[in-house]
C-alpha cells in the first residue's frame, strides 16, 4: 500500500481509502461490517470515510474501539451554525468512540454556500486548534466549491467527486475538475477523491476507472465504497496494480446489483433518458421497474443531483 501526506495536515494516509456508506445501504449486520473494516485496516488501509447522514458510526465503533493505534476517520455534517456543528462533532465522537481526525462541511456548492456555512467552518477551526480534530475540510460535487475552498486558508482538505466519465460533477467536465483539484493541491490543500467507480456504474470497467483516479499526483487518497471481502480484495489488487484473478472478477461481475435512488427531487430527467422505460415518477419521485432495468447507467448520467447509484 502506498501512503501520502494529506496536504499540510501532516496525516500520512493510504492511497486507497474505505467508504462505509455501502454497509448502511445493504444493511450489513454489525459484526460482518466491523469484520470487513478490520480486514481493510490489516490490509494497509488507514483512512475510513463516514458522515453523520450515513448511519455507519456503529460499524466503526465495533471495528476499532479497542484497537491501537486507531485509523484515521473522516466525517462530515450539513450543520451551518456553530452550535449545530458542535453537536455533530460530539455525536460522531460519542457514537464511534473514536477520535474524528477530519471533520468536513458536507456537500458544498460554491463560495456562497461556504459563506453561508462560515459559522460552522469557524467552529471546526476552533475544534482543530484545540485538538478535538486534526483537520478541517469540505466535501463537494462542484468545481466552484473546489476553487472557492482553495482560497480559504482555514480549509485543510478538499474531498471531491471525480471519475473517468465525469459522472456526478454538477457544474462542468471531468477535465474542469482535474484542473481545479490540481490547483488546490498546488495551493497546499490535501485532496481526496470520491466516486471513482461512479457510484457503482463503472464496476464493469473498475480497473481503468480506479487507475484513472490513482494516477493523478494531486490524488492523496481515493475513497471507494465497499461491502464485501471480495470487493476489498479486488480494490487492494487494483491499488497495487496487480492482475485480478478471473475467478474473482467473474464472481464480482455476476453478483446481483440493483439501482438505489436517494434524495430524488423529481425532475424526471432520468425517466426521460432511460431507453428501456425502466424508470418512472411515482408520487413525485423516481422509481425503478427492475424487470426492465439492465443497469446500463444512462439514468445516472442524466441525474443532476447524482441521486442514482448501482449497488
Amino acid at each position: 500500500m502506498e501512503y501520502r501526506k494529506l496536504g499540510k495536515s501532516g496525516l500520512l494516509v493510504s492511497r486507497l481509502s474505505f467508504g462505509t456508506l455501502p454497509l448502511a445501504q445493504h444493511k450489513a449486520p454489525l459484526g460482518e461490517g466491523a469484520f470487513l473494516l478490520r480486514e481493510a485496516l490489516k490490509s494497509g488501509i488507514n483512512l475510513f470515510d463516514t458522515a453523520e447522514l450515513y448511519g455507519t458510526y456503529g460499524y466503526l465503533k465495533e471495528a476499532f474501539f479497542s484497537i491501537s493505534p486507531q485509523p484515521f476517520i473522516i466525517s462530515r455534517s450539513y450543520a451551518y451554525t456553530a452550535g449545530d456543528m458542535e453537536k455533530s462533532l460530539k455525536k460522531a465522537i460519542r457514537e464511534t468512540g473514536l477520535k474524528i481526525d477530519i471533520f468536513m462541511l458536507h456537500q458544498q456548492e460554491s463560495s456562497l454556500t461556504l459563506k453561508g456555512h462560515s459559522e460552522a467552518l469557524n467552529y471546526l477551526v476552533y475544534a482543530r486548534n484545540n485538538g478535538l480534530i486534526r483537520a478541517v475540510g469540505i466535501s463537494t460535487h462542484h468545481i466552484a466549491a473546489v476553487r472557492a475552498a482553495s482560497e480559504i486558508e482555514q480549509v485543510d482538505i478538499i474531498f471531491a467527486i471525480l471519475n473517468k466519465r465525469g459522472m456526478g460533477i454538477q457544474d462542468g467536465t471531468a477535465q474542469d475538475m482535474i484542473e481545479a483539484l490540481n490547483s488546490a493541491h498546488e495551493a497546499g490543500k490535501g485532496t481526496i477523491l470520491m466516486k471513482a467507480l461512479g457510484g457503482g456504474h463503472l464496476i464493469q470497467d473498475c480497473e481503468d476507472a480506479l487507475k484513472f483516479c490513482m494516477e493523478f499526483t494531486f490524488a492523496d487518497s481515493v475513497v471507494v465504497g465497499m461491502k464485501s471481502i471480495d470487493e476489498l480484495k479486488m480494490n487492494l489488487l487494483l491499488e497495487a496494480e496487480k492482475k485480478i484473478p478471473q475467478e474473482l472478477k467473474k464472481k464480482l461481475s455476476s453478483q446481483r446489483r440493483r439501482i438505489l435512488i436517494e434524495d430524488c427531487t423529481g425532475c424526471g430527467k432520468c425517466a426521460s433518458a432511460c431507453p428501456f422505460k425502466a424508470i418512472h415518477l411515482e408520487e413525485g419521485k423516481a422509481a425503478v421497474e427492475e424487470r426492465f432495468c439492465i443497469q446500463c447507467g444512462y439514468c445516472a448520467f442524466h441525474c443532476p443531483e447524482f441521486c442514482i447509484k448501482v449497488i
